[in-house]
């Protein structure tokens, strides 16, 4: 056959067996987003002040945290109570994972005890992860279902209810070291904070000091990020979150008496420099970073000033990852209030706190931040 008209009876063979396919299917149109500040609703309060705190943003329009002091989910406003076991009286649910599996801590006795649990919505009872005197607090949970959070003053790993890893102090830590763990990202790598405290006999005075620590995936050993301050106990740095990237947010806080201050700060992955400082939101002194989303570089935390070392003018604060510090719309000019968490569909959570208006300390939810969040 000629090799010209072979290649053409090729080509409208091809062409055939392409149209029988039927035309492509298009992808799904991404769902209208509408800016909103919602107030979520609080359970029955016994002081006629409502409370309530968003920590945690699930799929679709489920959000975990605490109201009346007790641990919750919202789907859209509407609250759910997290069955408390027998004996233990308040707690909150700090994260939950896009399966719906929420982990938190569970408190009683005033708090002087505290124990982690687990629980999915539909549970008839929680999932306590150690027993009653192993004071324990759940932090975070991954999609993969493996829990974070501190057992017996020991950063401790939990899957399916079982301790699978306890996370070991960097090996370049004094001896009086201990770590708690505050975060897990999708790929396991874990972050949490090392505090050091202790009596230098030479020079007879305390030293104290505390720095974020990652534990990276796979169990290799860990690293201690850098601090500026590496021997004074009223400075202390804390890691709060990390994304995929490894990037890591928390904040400096200075506690000398009559004079308080706080930092908002970000170290990056190779972890071999002194974190980064995002700025201050105008007007205000002090900051705090609480949360990062897991893919998208936005982290939420809060702005004050701290006045007789009580935070005053606190507003929430969004921050994109460059640019300016930003911040979220308050119902009104009486109202102020905390982010505490964010996540990658463009949601954030936390509390908007107005005794004049709203009666008390709302759980709240921006959504669509990024549409809302401007410049003092």
């Amino acid at each position: 056959m000629n090799k010209l008209k072979h290649v053409c009876i090729t080509a409208a063979l091809a062409a055939g067996l392409l149209g029988t396919a039927g035309p492509a299917t298009a992808a799904p149109a991404p769902k209208p987003c509408k800016p909103e500040l919602l107030l979520l609703k609080s359970l029955p309060s016994t002081d006629g002040y409502v409370s309530g705190e968003v920590l945690g943003l699930g799929a679709g329009d489920l959000s975990v945290g605490s109201s009346e002091g007790v641990p919750v989910f919202w789907e859209g406003v509407k609250v759910t109570a997290v069955p408390l076991p027998a004996g233990w009286t308040a707690g909150k649910v700090n994260a939950v994972n896009a399966g719906g599996l929420m982990v938190g801590t569970l408190t009683r006795d005033n708090g002087r005890e505290a124990v982690a649990f687990t629980y999915r919505k539909g549970d008839a009872a929680v999932a306590l992860l150690s027993a009653a005197g192993d004071n324990s607090w759940g932090a975070d949970v991954n999609d993969a279902g493996y829990v974070v959070g501190t057992a017996a003053g020991t950063a401790t790993v939990w899957r399916d209810g079982q301790v699978v890893r306890r996370l070991p102090v960097p090996a370049d830590a004094h001896s009086s070291t201990k770590v708690g763990a505050a975060g897990i990202n999708k790929r396991g790598d874990i972050v949490g904070t090392a505090t050091t405290y202790y009596w230098d006999e030479a020079g007879d005075y305390p030293v104290g000091n505390s720095f974020p620590v990652v534990w990276p995936a796979g169990g290799y050993d860990p690293y201690s990020l850098l601090v500026e301050n590496q021997t004074d106990y009223t400075i202390g740095n804390r890691a709060t979150d990390l994304d995929a990237a490894g990037r890591v947010v928390g904040f400096e806080d200075v506690n000398m008496k009559a004079w308080y201050r706080t930092t908002a700060q970000v170290w990056k992955k190779p972890y071999d420099a002194l974190p980064t400082l995002p700025g201050k939101l105008p007007g205000h002194v002090d900051g705090e970073l609480y949360a990062i989303s897991p893919t998208t570089n936005v982290s939420v935390g809060s702005a004050m000033t701290y006045e007789e070392n009580y935070p005053q003018k606190l507003k929430p604060q969004y921050w994109p990852g460059s640019g300016p510090m930003l911040t979220l719309p308050l119902p009104n000019a009486d109202a102020t209030g905390l982010a505490k968490a964010v996540s990658d569909d463009d949601r954030v959570g936390g509390t908007v706190i107005d005794y004049d208006h709203l009666v008390g300390e709302s759980a709240a939810v921006w959504t669509c931040a990024s549409k809302q969040a401007y410049a003092l």
